[in-house]
């Protein structure tokens, strides 16, 4: 039975020995004291040496991150539970910044913005920890973006290619289909080689519930990270869910590596920050913003890139998500994000609620960069898909006041509403490129004007299910292979025999939604 002596013989050797390995002298400590706490920030005296983002440690353990640095306190947004925190409880500086784990430990896992599991599994095993604020790539570290990003969307890789590196933003109002847009983009990386990097910011639990079910039925989970911010978070979690998923996205793109992340959405996130930055008597400029604003944003956007070969040629795509209030592009927000981006995907209301979906804005839509990474089988089929769209939309507006004018106006109508009708897709349901291809070949042929715009999705269906059996053109167009006359030959063949023995009549002019 062990004693009290026992146990005192046995430490004091131990202890006289660890003694001695301490150099003798004084040692400094700075504390520091809280003034005020509230609302998830606190304002700290003292702490002389504290530096810009440094975490600063208050009573019970709960982790504030130094934000503003005035002359006699120190602003810092808490990233814990402060509820017990009152004035003058005791701070200490710890002299790290804000670090979180990255690695393919984090695949399949759903955690918060410090990397801790939310999924009720175990913590996730981390190949290292990185800082969440890290510097972009320098130009001469880049390279053109030249490899094609697939989303599935054939109106988005017909019309608004994206590129492997570029940042395009997903922008439109409330329930518009933003989230399911960006969801079908990753799903399209089932069978490639991108990991996909989802951060939900101020998000309702059922929309991420839903996301993560559906990257699961996808079997797109195991390949992706969620990190999760919810809206009863401390908003320092909120705050820091952007950089966190950057950080993680950035591991696989700085290993050779592809990535995409989504950030859904940056609207909330600038809210959060105007709302920090008011707390901590920061002065507010245009529609009450702080004037950092821009840079928030620039500064995480910037670290998305295609590498050049001598950094591993990995590259990071980035997907941020924007809500617009009554269509308007021109608030601070949306603006700003724009001008940070590579071009926008605008959705809008008025198709989504026609059942046009994803309801992209042609008129108002561009993509900046991934027209040069275009896939060489797709680029001539959608060269004028942009124009004909516009043209067949003025004709449409036109002819719903006085009718059609001539059979020539009337058929160009009628092929309008196939494109329209074709460049619907059901959700959660992204098109391989040889389907998207022969779809598009079909429509270019002619083929789609005989059928009626309501069998329109049943032949979209029948060409998914036939065009499996052409596995080897499917990994020729994968591997950014031309349309050569064989090829579209073998395409058009299997579109042909979906279609009826005898042809209905084309449908009558109607008002231009689909199905009708």
């Amino acid at each position: 039975m062990t004693t009290l002596t026992g146990s005192l013989d046995r430490w004091l050797p131990e202890a006289s020995q660890r003694a001695g390995t301490v150099p003798p002298g004084p040692r400094v400590e700075e504390t520091g004291r809280i003034e005020r706490v509230g609302d998830g920030v606190a304002l700290v005296s003292g702490l002389p040496g504290a530096r810009a983002d440094e975490i600063l440690l208050l009573p019970g353990g709960v982790p504030g991150l130094a934000m503003t640095l005035d002359r006699d306190t120190i602003g810092c947004v808490l990233l814990g539970d402060g509820v017990r925190l009152a004035a003058g409880g005791t701070v200490h500086g710890s002299g790290a910044i804000v670090r979180v784990p990255v690695g393919p430990g984090l695949l399949g896992r759903v955690v918060d913005p410090l990397g801790r599991p939310l999924d009720g599994g175990p913590p996730p095993r981390a190949s290292r920890l990185d800082p969440v604020e890290r510097p972009a790539p320098a130009i001469a570290e880049r390279a053109e973006v030249t490899q094609p990003l697939h989303t599935g969307l054939t109106v988005v890789d017909a019309m608004f290619p994206i590129g492997r590196g570029q940042r395009e933003l997903i922008i439109g109002d409330r329930a518009t289909g933003k989230t399911a847009l960006a969801l079908d983009a990753m799903l399209a990386q089932r069978d490639g080689d991108v990991v996909c990097i989802y951060a939900a910011i101020a998000q309702k639990a059922s929309s991420v519930r839903e996301v993560v079910e559906a990257l699961r039925a996808g079997g797109m989970l195991e390949r992706s990270i969620v990190v999760v911010a919810s809206p009863d978070a401390p908003p320092g979690l909120q705050w820091l869910a952007p950089y966190a998923a950057m950080t993680m996205a950035e591991f696989f793109r700085d290993s050779g590596g592809h990535a995409l992340v989504v950030l859904d959405d940056l609207t909330k996130h600038a809210a959060i920050h105007r709302q920090i930055a008011l707390l901590l008597r920061q002065p507010p400029g245009r529609e009450a913003f702080p004037g950092d604003v821009f840079y928030l944003h620039s500064r995480l956007l910037e670290r998305s890139a295609k590498l050049s070969d001598a950094r591993g040629g990995g590259s990071l795509t980035a997907l941020p998500v924007a809500e617009t209030l009554a269509g308007n592009l021109s608030a601070y927000i949306p603006t700003n994000l724009i001008s940070i981006t590579d071009g926008q995907i605008v959705l809008d209301t008025k198709l989504f609620h026609e059942g046009q979906k994803p309801a992209v804005d042609v008129g108002r839509s561009v993509s900046r960069v991934g027209g040069k990474t275009q896939s060489r089988s797709l680029r001539p089929l959608a060269e004028s898909l942009r124009l004909d769209y516009a043209q067949f939309a003025e004709l449409e507006a036109f002819t719903r006041f006085g009718g059609m004018t001539d059979e020539r106006t009337r058929r160009a109508v009628e092929h309008g509403r196939r494109l329209r009708s074709l460049l619907a897709q059901p959700r959660l349901a992204p098109l391989p490129l040889v389907a998207q291809v022969a779809l598009l070949l079909a429509l270019a042929e002619g083929l789609l004007d005989p059928l009626p715009l309501d069998r329109i999705p049943r032949f979209r269906a029948d060409a998914l299910a036939a065009l499996a059996d052409h596995g080897a053109i499917a990994a020729r167009l994968a591997t950014g292979e031309a349309l050569d006359d064989s090829t579209r030959a073998a395409l058009l063949a299997t579109m042909r025999r979906l279609l009826p023995a005898t042809p209905p009549a084309a449908a009558p002019a109607t008002n231009g939604r689909p199905g009708e």
